[in-house]
């Protein structure tokens, strides 16, 4: 079995980030995001938070340098190295064009925005700005995220990378060259955590039915989630492999799966729930 490697130290890719580094919207996304950049060497008096309520980590960061909500003005306006976009997708028409006080020749925005297309931002941005629109997920608040990014062509090989670096604060980072798949990717991955949420809940109370004490029940699909999770992510098998590994033919196991692999099993819910949640990724662009 395949492990994931593991450094001595962790690297600090962002240690010579110039800045400043805008970040607008310091929710639970933003604040994972942030976080990964400060472990990353990013220092904190590089950093200008936007957030009409910032939270007390938002304060934290404040008192170490970051500034926080600075006064609209002349004297606000700073060209910064990177602008980070992650507020929900409804607030975008009012939040997003302010931003343009922060955008130079050199500027790149990167949007965590569900829904809200390239053509959005480029109208709302000022003409010419270099934009990656990226779609993560909520494993980001430990670490254990995956983000799948698209870029106009106003990104450098440089922007790219550092598009790359910001990103992968909070996980894995995978490209694609065709702003379409974002959806699918946002109904697969951005949505997904509460799918296998979901999963967890309902063998809660399949296994109360079964005649299980609720929190034993409670406990035995949250440790069987997450360490199943744990092997697919350390196993160079794929999921299908993993699956027919712990199936005897005739089992008990065998049992369950003849319901959950039929015709109106999981694979066809799934498959309309993720249809479902693409199409209204498509919705919300408008």
């Amino acid at each position: 079995m395949k492990k994931p490697s593991r450094t001595a130290k962790s690297p600090k890719p962002l240690a010579k980030f110039k800045g400043p580094m805008v970040l607008l919207g310091a929710g639970k996304m933003g604040q994972a995001m942030l976080d990964g950049w400060l472990a990353r060497g990013l220092a904190p008096k590089k950093v200008i938070a936007l957030d009409p309520n910032p939270s007390k980590e938002i304060k934290a960061v404040g008192r170490k340098g970051a500034v926080i909500n600075p006064k609209p003005g002349p004297k606000a306006k700073a060209e910064a190295q990177a602008i980070v976009i992650s507020v929900k997708p409804q607030m975008a028409p009012d939040a997003v064009p302010p931003l343009g006080l922060y955008v130079g020749k050199s500027t790149l925005v990167v949007s965590i925005m569900a829904g809200r297309t390239m053509a959005f931002l480029e109208k709302a941005l000022p003409p010419g700005t270099a934009i990656v629109r990226a779609m993560p997920n909520t494993p980001a608040a430990v670490g254990r995220g995956i983000s799948v990014a698209v870029a106009n062509s106003r990104v450098t090989a440089a922007q790219r990378k550092l598009a790359t670096d910001l990103l992968s604060a909070i996980g894995k980072v995978e490209w694609v060259g065709d702003e379409g798949l974002i959806d699918a990717v946002t109904a697969v991955s951005g949505s997904g955590p509460a799918y296998v949420f979901l999963l967890a809940e309902a063998m809660t109370k399949a296994g109360i039915a079964a005649g299980l004490p609720p929190d034993l029940a409670a406990r035995l699909a949250r440790e069987t989630v997450a360490g199943s999770g744990e092997l697919l992510f350390r196993s160079d098998r794929d999921a299908a492999t993993l699956r027919q590994n712990v199936t005897s033919p005739g089992g008990t196991t065998a049992a369950a799966l003849n319901v959950l692999m039929g015709p109106s099993g999981f694979d066809h819910l799934l498959t309309e729930a993720v249809a479902a949640a693409a199409n209204r990724s498509r919705e919300l662009a408008g």
